[in-house]
């Protein structure tokens, strides 16, 4: 049996339990590191408050921990992240300064997408030479078709330990989601075929999953280094290469979340 018809009847049966369950309560607090966090557990308690400490505008490496923050963490239930030090400037001293005991490391309430993934590139040993590189492996999964669904598994299943009034509530929005995803997985793999076999630039490491299960690979970073901006002979060299028939994404002066939420071309609809 495929795993989309095993999905078909488990929809159904999550459309049955699902109404006859109780929603998460509004008064479950959801502290989120970034945007990607926040779509996906609205996905599952649409009904929860959110705080995001990020938007897609910003860069999550570096970010104050302002008060307003301190104040969410401290009314938290559950905060998300990405993990893999991508918070590691900010997190751990906002985690101690809140001192909520429900979202301390090690605690059910601390959940980190990374855990539940399978990183590209881990590192023995990163200097700051080598720029933002990351030891645990490329932290932005959530650009994974394939590893984003293990997250949210794994993420459905914390919000139902903390929440089990909500849990078959819970359950059966995320089996609703998986199917849905299955679906398009199938409609971008299509799209994506017109890249193949084009050189293409990128910035940053942030599209590395996604080139990756398209089979495509990125022919330029605009990055000299991971976290880096460009020289003024890098750009040089780079406008020659251009010049010579490089697929080059619309916006690709823009961070990446920015590229795939307003460039027309790269947005998961129309690829």
């Amino acid at each position: 049996m495929g795993i989309d018809m095993r999905f078909g009847q488990w929809f159904v049966i999550a459309v049955l339990f699902g109404l006859a369950s109780v929603p998460a309560r509004a008064d479950f607090q959801v502290f989120a590191c970034e945007p990607e966090w926040t779509s996906l557990v609205r996905e599952f308690m649409p009904d929860a408050r959110f705080t995001t400490a990020t938007s897609y505008l910003q860069d999550p490496h570096y970010i104050e921990a302002r008060p307003s923050l301190l104040a969410a963490m401290r009314r938290a239930d559950i905060a998300i992240c990405t993990g893999a030090s991508l918070e590691v400037g900010w997190l751990p001293t906002l985690l101690q300064r809140a001192g909520n005991p429900k979202v301390q490391p090690g605690r059910p309430g601390l959940f980190f997408a990374a855990d539940h993934a399978s990183l590209h590139a881990p590192h023995e040993h990163v200097d700051r030479s080598m720029g933002d590189v990351h030891p645990e492996g490329n932290p932005h999964v959530h650009l994974s078709p394939d590893q984003l669904p293990r997250i949210a598994e794994a993420l459905a299943e914390r919000l139902g330990e903390l929440r089990p009034d909500a849990a078959t509530h819970i359950k059966g929005r995320y089996i609703k989601w998986r199917v849905q995803w299955n679906s398009h997985r199938s409609e971008w793999q299509e799209a994506g075929k017109k890249l193949q076999g084009k050189n293409v630039v990128i910035q940053h490491t942030s599209f590395g999953y996604l080139l990756s299960w398209l089979g495509v690979e990125a022919t330029i970073d605009l990055e000299p280094k991971p976290g880096l901006p460009p020289s003024s002979l890098s750009d040089l060299r780079l406008m020659d290469e251009l010049r010579r028939g490089f697929f080059t994404p619309p916006c690709v002066g823009v961070g990446a979340v920015v590229w795939l939420l307003t460039c027309p071309s790269a947005s998961a609809r129309r690829f």
